[in-house]
């Protein structure tokens, strides 16, 4: 249906319903005070219980310091010369030594299997300058994600007054780091040594669901135990969250049993797939293929059916035109409400048409357009 109706002049909609449907039904009991089961691709709710609600987060919070330190530009290969105020955190520690040579690869090895609060300074400080400045970065980029109910005051998760999440907001965290390869390649890594230190995952899962393939756990005395993880089979991704958990590991085996069970990757588009054309104007080409800019499956449970149409940035697009140039938007909606939204981009390069009298489709379009 959505391939045909991005044929020719793609049509346009505009939708008002919240990005993300609730949940299909009621999902397992958990012990958690707050839980979330999310599609990674989509990011569509698929179990909530309190997921809004504002807790502390613990360790999760390194996977927000692993993030902004890979976006950083710094190199895995720097070698961080550890400084005095980097050392002696409370909690766990990978016991750097002031003036240590360590690369960056090991210090977020460090970071997120063995969860070492000081290697959460040594990399803050390392790739934002200072510690503060990084937090500020860390600030920044939960903004950007959209964790509107979230705040950062250091990069290890210990228990700060402005340090708070929701298992909602940690689920967009948890979809952003699967995106980049090199964090989920850490998190999800058993095991690894760096010299003499030795580093084992935190996250049992890895050993104990099949498909995990991570992402951080975390615990304080007041905040409780906290777990983000996330797991794949047979094409869907599933992104589960819960805070304050005395039972995390069977909260997230259950939480995924019940999505893997009830739902089924839909595929709407590949990434670089062809879905249409729109007209050009001033080029000898009188038109252009569009394609998706990335790829999207959704979690449906069965009997649901997506509803799909397409918003444009502008009507016939004027030449020259760039390959990759965003030209809209396909929606992706369920029982009205939107789910998600995959750019759509043009997908070859059309040259201008240096003759002054223009082609065909130009001559008419300026004739209608006066």
């Amino acid at each position: 249906m959505w391939k045909r109706l991005c044929s020719g002049a793609l049509a346009c909609a505009l939708l008002s319903c919240p990005a993300a449907a609730g949940a299909v039904e009621a999902g397992p009991p958990v012990s958690a005070a707050s839980a979330i089961l999310v599609d990674g691709s989509s990011g569509r709710v698929l179990y909530e219980k309190d997921a809004h609600q504002k807790r502390l987060i613990a360790s999760t919070t390194k996977l927000m310091t692993a993030l902004v330190a890979l976006e950083s530009g710094h190199r895995l290969d720097e070698v961080v010369t550890i400084a005095p105020e980097w050392t002696g955190a409370e909690g766990s520690s990978l016991y750097l030594r002031p003036g240590e040579e360590v690369t960056l690869e090991a210090l977020l090895y460090g970071l997120l299997l063995r969860s070492g609060n000081d290697a959460a300074l040594a990399v803050a400080g390392h790739c934002g300058g200072t510690v503060e400045d990084f937090v500020t970065l860390m600030n920044r980029k939960a903004r950007e994600l959209g964790m509107e109910q979230s705040a950062f005051a250091n990069p290890n998760g210990l228990n700060a007054e402005g340090h708070y999440s929701t298992a909602y907001d940690m689920a967009l965290l948890a979809r952003a780091c699967l995106r980049n390869q090199a964090l989920v390649e850490i998190a999800s890594t058993k095991s690894i040594t760096f010299g003499t230190r030795s580093f084992t995952n935190h996250n049992k899962l890895l050993w104990q669901y099949e498909g995990c393939i991570g992402l951080k756990t975390g615990y304080t005395e007041k905040a409780g135990r906290t777990l983000v993880s996330a797991a794949e089979r047979d094409g869907l991704t599933l992104i589960c969250v819960t805070l304050n958990a005395p039972n995390d590991w069977a909260d997230h085996a259950k939480l995924f049993d019940y999505g893997f069970s009830r739902f089924a990757p839909e595929v709407v588009s590949e990434a670089g797939e062809l879905l249409g054309r729109l007209p050009v104007v001033g080029s000898l080409l009188p038109a252009c293929p569009v394609a998706a800019g990335e790829g999207l499956t959704v979690a449906l449970a069965p009997g649901e059916e997506l509803e799909i149409s397409c918003v444009l940035d502008e009507g016939p697009l004027p030449a020259p035109v760039e390959r990759c140039m965003r030209v809209g938007e396909l929606v992706c909606s369920l029982q009205g409400c939107e789910l998600a939204r995959v750019p759509l981009v043009t997908a070859v390069k059309i040259p201008e048409n240096k003759d002054t009298q223009g082609n065909f489709l130009d001559r008419i379009w300026r004739g209608l357009t006066g």
